[in-house]
């Protein structure tokens, strides 16, 4: 059987060959018409765009590169999925690579993203714990949009979450509730994430008057369990503490179970003396399912992401495109556990 050529259409569709090339690439003023004449051609003749030669003849790629290095993070996830999602609204594909956790691995994916021609490479970052990007990347010669969760000290096109408003923000609205004895819990005391939060929770403390107590800022490892023990320890020493700043779910999940065995319970009337404000930083779902349904900053990562294939767009088509810093907030979701 023959193969459908791009001739055999513009002959059906009475136009010329390079009218249907503009159709198929979406460019030039063609009126609505000709693009139905041309689209009903290609669905009778069942004709298939062969988008690779086409971006090899005009030395052009619609596809993008995205390394993702932490499936278990969800922020990453909620980000690859927005900005997958929005690529593709533009006519882009993403090839997805999660290398492993050394400079070797990632060298071999760039490899294979040139190798296949990707016009440009997206990277979201997962380590909290350093500002540096890895060599590969810092270096890496395509077109180049990092999504990171903390600030970094690189001169890249980046997209991230601003960390010190989201505590700040979560921190100001217990004040203004009430509160006057809130504590941080959660996170690792190496880690960017959790710096660049309570920099925004003392701002806030500082800002009405009130004392920052370094045991109020309990660190732990992640899980639930950590958590838990951190919370009951931190409560025990100090029955006047009427809020928690959770700093991830696992941190929220645990603090509620540490909260419940010293006999308290999780409510936002700060009169109440046996209950405790929860306010988090994370909007997933298994943290909103649960009772009493948790406040908590959003991460914007919905945001990010189009925010991150917005630029990434913007880079292949403007090479000379300046250096651009994208910080994005938070919005505070307010429900029944503050």
């Amino acid at each position: 059987m023959k193969k459908v050529s791009i001739i055999d259409v513009a002959k059906l569709a009475g136009v010329s060959v390079s009218t249907v090339s503009l159709v198929l690439r979406q460019k030039g003023k063609i009126s609505t018409a000709t693009i139905e004449k041309v689209q009903q051609a290609i669905d009778m003749l069942g004709y298939v765009h062969n988008v690779a030669a086409a971006n090899l003849r005009a030395n052009t790629s619609n596809l993008i590169g995205l390394i993702l290095r932490d499936f278990s993070d969800s922020f990453s996830v909620k980000v690859m999925a927005s900005t997958v999602l929005e690529l593709e609204k533009q006519g882009y594909m993403v090839f997805l690579s999660q290398p492993l956790n050394d400079s070797d691995s990632l060298e071999r994916c760039l490899l294979s993203f040139k190798q296949q021609g990707v016009a440009g490479v997206l990277y979201l970052a997962s380590d909290a714990t350093t500002s540096r990007l890895p060599t590969p990347i810092r270096t890496c010669p395509l077109p180049l949009v990092v999504v990171s969760q903390s600030l970094l000290e690189e001169e890249c096109n980046l997209v991230m979450r601003d960390n010190r408003q989201a505590a700040s923000l979560a921190t100001r609205y217990l004040i203004e509730r009430g509160h006057r004895s809130i504590a941080y819990i959660g996170g690792a005391e190496n880690s960017l994430i959790r710096q660049q939060r309570l920099a925004g929770f003392r701002s806030a403390l500082t800002q009405y008057g009130l004392v920052t107590r370094e045991e109020s800022t309990p660190a732990c490892m992640e899980g639930t369990h950590a958590a838990s023990h951190a919370t009951r320890q931190l409560l025990e020493k100090n029955n006047t503490i009427t809020a928690l700043l959770c700093h991830s779910p696992d941190a929220m999940i645990g603090s509620l179970s540490g909260i419940h065995h010293v006999g308290r319970t999780v409510g936002k009337d700060v009169f109440l003396t046996q209950q405790v404000a929860l306010v988090g930083f994370e909007d997933m779902l298994h943290v909103n399912l649960t009772s009493p349904s948790f406040t908590y900053v959003s991460s914007a990562s919905e945001e990010t992401g189009r925010q991150a294939a917005s630029l990434m767009i913007r880079k292949i088509k403007e090479p000379d495109l300046l250096t651009q810093r994208i910080t994005l907030s938070g919005q505070l979701v307010t429900r029944e556990s503050a």
